[in-house]
């Protein structure tokens, strides 16, 4: 959900940072995503790789099967590059009963209307998607009201401030990473 999402940044000692199936240069954590940065299987192979408990987490969202695999992490860790995900509050829940210690962060809008209002403009989903998207939304910021769900939560009323305060998050964790490097 491009407008509502649940960052995890790992604490240092455990992985340099996670946030997503996204992989990105310590340098470039914060430049755009390319389609190289996702990688497509079949159904059945991905239903293999869920029942061989091959993902730290997984969801199926209007059909399609989404998941951050275990060796994708691995393969960060091993490089020393910033892993950022961008997950619902499912794969937030399942990622807490791993090993991974990472920060977690729920960039929100500041309330639905303005979401349904963000995405209509946008012209991008049909009516049917734009609802599950809404629905989707909706459930995970109210389950993110729960306690200890998130270290910080970020309203996204103001674009500047919103990416302001999430830079200042990624520049500290960066920053921990580079002096662990020395």
């Amino acid at each position: 959900m491009p407008l509502l999402g649940c960052f995890l940044l790992p604490r240092l000692n455990c992985l340099p940072m996670l946030l997503g199936a996204t992989l990105l240069p310590v340098a470039d954590v914060l430049s755009s995503v390319t389609s190289e940065d996702y990688h497509f299987v079949s159904r059945e192979k991905m239903q293999e790789g869920i029942d061989n408990d091959e993902f730290i987490e997984n969801a199926e969202f209007s059909g399609n099967m989404y998941g951050t695999s275990k060796s994708s992490i691995e393969d960060v860790q091993a490089q020393n590059l910033i892993c950022i995900l961008d997950v619902d509050i499912q794969g937030v829940k399942n990622i807490k009963k791993t090993d991974l210690n990472p920060i977690y962060i729920s960039i929100q809008p500041p309330s639905m209307e303005i979401l349904e209002k963000r995405l209509r403009d946008r012209q991008t989903e049909t009516e049917d998607s734009l609802q599950k998207r809404l629905e989707a939304a909706r459930i995970d910021m109210e389950l993110s009201k729960e306690p200890g769900v998130f270290d910080l939560v970020i309203i996204n009323d103001d674009l500047e401030e919103a990416y302001e305060n999430l830079k200042s998050v990624l520049i500290e964790e960066i920053q921990k990473v580079q002096n662990a490097k020395k």
